[in-house]
């Protein structure tokens, strides 16, 4: 698993590296010629400062995401082999062989299977609780650091609030020194009004679809998890039966 996050760190480096560098492209005067250069030019537009935090905040929100998926995918085991398995060991009476699999495997279902298999001794209703409170934490790994996405998918639109109203103010600042309400003197203020609140909304819905994605593991790895839980309470109870009549 180390690896995983080890090359996910070096690709937010890279991206980061990147945005910097962009950043510092985009102070120099740009020619004309490509999309890159359009891009640089409504950078320099909209205000090296706002467009810079709303990048800022596009690459934090990103970061989050990707280790986000790179822990929910490794969370995902193929359930029924797994279930299948520890019944088999169950039926022949190996429960040591049924917690060696869990602790083997991977991800939050196995671990809620041995929490309960190491308290198989003590009843089937302290097995039950068992499954019941590891789950619930469990749940919350799942979950965790979903708050940072939500909070840069507000953060990225706000940014780009705040430099609209700075570039009404700017607008207003030079339309009092020039004495004159024309189109040209009102340009300025109101370009960077418009291209930070359009960079704001465009960040705000690239993580709110990588938000949706991750809620969508999130809720689906909890069913599995309640269901294996059903399926484990249910060895447990056969086990029970079987070899301590």
């Amino acid at each position: 698993m180390k690896k995983y996050f080890v090359k996910a760190f070096l690709g937010l480096c890279a991206l980061g590296t990147s945005t910097v560098a962009f950043a510092q492209e985009a102070a120099q005067p740009a020619v004309e010629g490509g999309l890159y250069q359009a891009l640089k030019v409504k950078f320099i537009e909209g205000g090296a400062d706002f467009m810079s935090s709303i990048a800022i905040v596009l690459i934090l929100g990103l970061a989050f995401c990707l280790e986000r998926i790179i822990y929910l995918n490794l969370a995902e085991i193929n359930t029924s082999k797994f279930l299948k398995s520890l019944e088999d060991a169950l039926d022949k009476g190996d429960v040591e062989g049924a917690k060696a699999i869990a602790r083997d495997t991977r991800g939050p279902i196995a671990s809620i299977a041995y929490q309960g298999l190491m308290r198989l001794d003590q009843g089937i209703d302290v097995v039950e609780k068992s499954i019941i409170s590891y789950g619930g934490v469990q749940g919350g790994l799942l979950e965790k650091n979903l708050s940072w996405v939500t909070l840069f998918i507000a953060m990225a639109p706000s940014l780009g609030f705040l430099g609209t109203v700075v570039g009404m103010v700017m607008a207003f600042d030079k339309i009092e020194q020039v004495g004159d309400i024309s189109p040209t003197v009102v340009a300025g203020g109101m370009k960077v009004a418009l291209i930070t609140t359009i960079g704001g909304l465009i960040v705000a819905l690239i993580l709110q679809v990588f938000y949706n994605y991750l809620l969508s593991k999130v809720e689906a790895l909890l069913n599995q998890m309640e269901d294996a839980s059903v399926s484990l309470v249910d060895m447990a109870l056969k086990y029970s039966l079987k070899f301590k009549k």
